[in-house]
């Protein structure tokens, strides 16, 4: 029986407190927090979940949490506002560089996708031939 919360089937074989992570918006410390507050036993696999765990569960993430597309809908509405009054933060986010005040000279891989473009030895390979 698989397991579903906020529109995400959750993997069987995982402990409860580990794959509520997998839902967006969760991560450890909330996922702690949820299981506190439904009496579930963090160390329990989601196979071995009562049909009233799952439920209680079910509803604690979605009734008091944003997650997933609520979520995603909220961030990317909150970088929009930034871009349109024109903060810095908007600006970086409109050009894809680092928002966070992160060095850009190196090291800002990650948020440009990882882009190489250096320079070559300039030496061009010899023709081929005919």
């Amino acid at each position: 029986m698989a397991v579903r919360i906020a529109g995400v089937t959750i993997p069987n074989e995982k402990r409860v407190e580990i794959a509520l992570t997998y839902i967006f918006g969760i991560g450890m410390a909330k996922s702690s927090q949820v299981l506190k507050q439904a009496k579930v036993n963090p160390d329990t696999r989601v196979k071995d979940l009562t049909e009233e765990e799952s439920n209680r569960l079910r509803e604690l993430i979605e009734k008091h949490n944003m997650v997933e597309g609520d979520l995603k809908r909220e961030i990317l509405s909150n970088v929009k506002r930034l871009k349109e009054i024109g903060s810095y933060r908007g600006s970086r986010h409109a050009k894809g560089l680092p928002v966070r005040g992160q060095r850009t000279k190196t090291n800002n891989r990650t948020v440009r996708g990882n882009v190489r473009k250096t320079a070559t030895s300039g030496k061009k390979p010899p023709a081929q031939k005919t």
